[in-house]
């Protein structure tokens, strides 16, 4: 990653006071790289990018959501009021309570429900945290397995075996550095083309789990990030897409032919990730200006007024 190209400016007053450094791909319904921004096969932690890889492994393993409680499992909400019922109907699926969920206590995402959530002094909770829909998700799967609820963070615990190995299978390379998330789980270090890879499989599947997956993410966008979320807004834009955005400037997005997209900005800057996936966006054909202006939207601020932008360069 010390070699990526730059890959967005940040523009004030006509001045390029800033630049980001990244990589992006798209890779072909077979799997092979089409575009190519850097070293592709640079292996990155996708970060929240995985967890509908890991939300399949999931559905394989016999966990019985569909739809909006589908997506939740592969979301990273933002913290709203159904986002929080939906987290809870799935721990009542499984027998379960708050209390056993083991994903770091957090405010909500979203910078309005965390303002109101501090208003009205509410504490961390890990049912509030991003990640709640997959930790009840994984503990549903237990349940529905016989295994144990108290070690399923364990990387050697059977549903991480099983999540690992469907990590592998979809990018079509073996994980090579393993670490622990910011909600607890294990993530998976793949290479930024296996991570396009595995999104053009999601999308393009016609049935079984994978196709259910898809379907709960095309169905239910606001479960999977928010009202007020890009990736959510990207979702309802193209027909067939299915995305989901990721900690330190992973972004990811499949396409209904089998095509896969992925960028990752190598200083982990979110503002420039957006940016650089629209215009990949661009290149591969997308076409849909109210999306791809949304997702380029990212102003710089002198005084509170736009006097600047951040803007993809390279792509």
């Amino acid at each position: 990653m010390t070699t990526a190209p730059v890959v967005a400016h940040v523009v004030r007053g006509g001045f390029v006071e800033s630049m980001h450094h990244g990589l992006a791909v798209v890779t072909r319904p077979d799997g092979t790289v089409d575009l190519e921004i850097g070293d592709s096969s640079t292996p990155v932690f996708p970060r929240s990018s995985s967890k509908p890889i890991q939300a399949l492994a999931m559905a394989r393993l016999g966990l019985d959501t569909d739809g909006a409680l589908l997506s939740l499992a592969c979301s990273s909400h933002s913290g709203e009021d159904f986002h929080i019922e939906g987290a809870r109907a799935i721990l009542d699926r499984a027998g379960l309570s708050e209390s056993d969920l083991q994903n770091t206590p957090d405010h909500p995402y979203d910078e309005v429900e965390r303002t109101a959530w501090l208003a009205a002094g509410q504490p961390k909770q890990s049912i509030v945290q991003n990640c709640s829909g997959k930790h009840a998700s994984m503990l549903l799967t237990c349940v529905r397995n016989g295994w144990d609820t108290a070690t399923y963070r364990e990387p050697d615990h059977p549903l991480q075996v099983a999540i690992t190995e469907t990590v592998a299978e979809l990018a079509g390379d073996q994980p090579v550095a393993f670490a622990v998330d910011g909600c607890g789980a294990p993530i998976h270090a793949i290479p930024l083309a296996g991570l396009a890879r595995s999104f053009g499989r999601l999308a393009a599947a016609t049935d079984g789990p994978e196709a259910r997956i898809a379907s709960a993410m095309r169905g239910y966008p606001e479960y999977l990030g928010g009202t007020r979320r890009d990736v959510t807004a990207l979702i309802r834009a193209v027909p067939g897409l299915i995305a989901k955005d990721g900690a330190e400037a992973v972004y990811a997005v499949g396409l209904p032919d089998g095509r896969g997209v992925a960028v990752k900005i190598a200083d982990g800057s979110s503002r420039a990730r957006s940016v650089v996936l629209a215009a990949v966006l661009r290149r591969a054909g997308i076409t849909d200006e109210a999306a791809l202006a949304a997702l380029e939207h990212q102003p710089v601020l002198g005084h509170g007024r736009p006097v600047g932008s951040v803007v993809a360069v390279g792509v």
